[in-house]
């Protein structure tokens, strides 16, 4: 039931583009909208973001952060039943200088090849998302904990 459940977050995970971010905001709860990437192994979740951005000077200040990804309404769907994988992560900036940058940076640009002009700007970073705790559900009354390394090799497996 596991391995079904975590191929089916995989899929919405390489079926879904963007996703809500949640960080600490002076110490209230922020959000914001991150287009994201997949960087399978060491599995990650990729985000671009400018300085200029809170939520970026946010992640520097607490790397501790929650991501919600989330199959989009549809008016033949109820609400309740839309499948979601909330994932608590651990963040951090990926430097130039680190061994995951230039496959997290392919990682963008193969799937927002338009967005690629971000990375000549000085001001954005790319930042990996480290998954600490899943949690999956996939239509109504279909909850499930997944672990990051279940969710990992699902992903890779739907790559």
């Amino acid at each position: 039931m596991k391995e079904e459940a975590a191929v089916r977050a995989a899929s919405l995970l390489h079926r879904c583009r963007a996703a809500t971010l949640g960080v600490l905001h002076d110490g209230a709860p922020g959000l914001s909208m991150v287009p994201y990437a997949i960087h399978p192994d060491p599995f990650a979740l990729i985000i671009l973001v400018s300085a200029l951005a809170a939520h970026t000077q946010d992640m520097d200040r607490e790397p501790r952060v929650g991501l919600l990804v989330m199959d989009p309404e549809r008016d033949d769907t109820p609400a309740h039943t839309l499948a979601r994988v909330a994932i608590e992560a651990t963040v951090q900036r990926l430097a130039a200088d680190d061994a995951r940058y230039a496959t997290a940076r392919a990682a963008y640009t193969a799937r927002f090849p338009d967005m690629t002009m971000l990375f000549e700007l000085g001001d954005f970073a790319l930042f990996a998302l480290e998954p600490v705790a899943v949690r999956a559900v996939l239509g109504f009354a279909s909850a499930h904990s997944l672990t990051p390394e279940t969710l990992a090799r699902a992903v890779r497996a739907g790559a």
